[in-house]
């Protein structure tokens, strides 16, 4: 998939993916990765500063745990983040209904 079909849409991926409960940022990867059946294979460069960003404006939060004798970052959803998105699945299904009625119409005979 071509990484310039994502903006715009990065940050309610992530949001969506915290949704199911806490993760390190590793695991945020696999878990687009695994749910999109590879069409989501982003990079760590990509994917922490987003989630930095989205710490930044009070849309996840994160935890320090130990795992294994190494420390690893989970972040989770804020109930900020959790209405942002609910209204950013309501915008998705408005504009991917509008794209689709766009990109399924057949032809018809031309009017003049």
């Amino acid at each position: 998939m071509r990484p310039e079909l994502l903006k715009g849409h990065l940050d309610a991926l992530l949001l969506a993916v915290l949704e199911a409960g806490p993760q390190h940022g590793y695991a945020v990867i696999e878990t687009l990765r695994g749910g999109s059946d590879g069409a989501l294979d982003l990079p760590t460069g990509t994917v922490y500063p987003a989630l930095h960003r989205l710490e930044r404006a009070g849309l996840i939060a994160s935890d320090w745990h130990s795992v294994g004798g190494r420390r690893r970052r989970a972040y989770h959803l804020t109930p900020t983040g959790s209405a942002a998105l609910g209204e950013q699945r309501a915008v998705w299904d408005q504009f991917s209904a509008a794209v689709t009625a766009v990109l399924t119409r057949r032809p018809g005979p031309a009017t003049a």
